[in-house]
């Protein structure tokens, strides 16, 4: 298989009113599983509609995962798209697409070594038990990172206990607050390196 193209200018996809995509560089119709498998070959694209020449990617993308999603490929949890769903709008939405851009290039390093840990012990309990603790372990941070920067205590993550006084919001400076969310990705790394096995 022949390396993605090195380049510093990404592959530009038209889509039309009829909802035809154009890959410009092969000069020929693609379909949303072509994009995705682009995706996956790691060959770099945006996605401009034909007429106004509004840069879609992150709508394309969007619609790449849902179609996956509602073929049975589900990988996000319910729980998980209730609690994004909930920050769009609230002070925190600028917060989230860093931390789970770092999540996600932490797993990213180490997806070959899990990959080849799983094959290993295919069907081993104990190999399936680390992947579900790291998920856990990934949510709980998430859910303490938003609940770190919420004006509401309990907002996030379940409900105050009937009778409990609310909890007094913290009032460190927000480059405190910032600098915890980096302790906890750095504590994340931690954890992905011991489920891999690395020192």
């Amino acid at each position: 298989m022949a390396e993605p193209t090195q380049s510093d200018e990404p592959i530009v996809i038209k889509k039309y009113a009829n909802r035809r995509l154009y890959n410009t560089a092969k000069s020929s119709y693609v379909t949303l599983e072509n994009l995705s498998q682009m995706v996956r070959d790691g060959e770099d694209f945006v996605v401009h509609d034909a007429k106004s020449g509004e840069d879609i990617t992150r709508s394309v993308l969007a619609q790449i995962i849902f179609e996956a999603e509602s073929k049975g490929n589900t990988m996000l949890p319910t729980n998980f798209l209730r609690q994004l769903i909930a920050l769009y709008g609230d002070s925190l939405q600028g917060v989230v697409p860093g931390y789970l851009d770092a999540s996600m290039e932490t797993f990213t390093k180490n997806q070959e070594a899990m990959r080849a840990q799983i094959s290993s012990a295919f069907g081993a309990n104990p190999a399936i038990a680390n992947l579900e603790s790291l998920a856990r372990t990934n949510m709980e941070w998430f859910e303490n990172a938003m609940r770190m920067f919420s004006p509401f205590p309990g907002a996030v993550g379940g409900k105050e206990s009937a009778g409990e006084k609310p909890a007094e919001a913290p009032k460190k400076p927000r480059e405190s607050e910032l600098d915890a969310l980096k302790s906890q990705l750095s504590e994340m790394q931690v954890q992905l390196s011991k489920l891999v096995g690395k020192p």
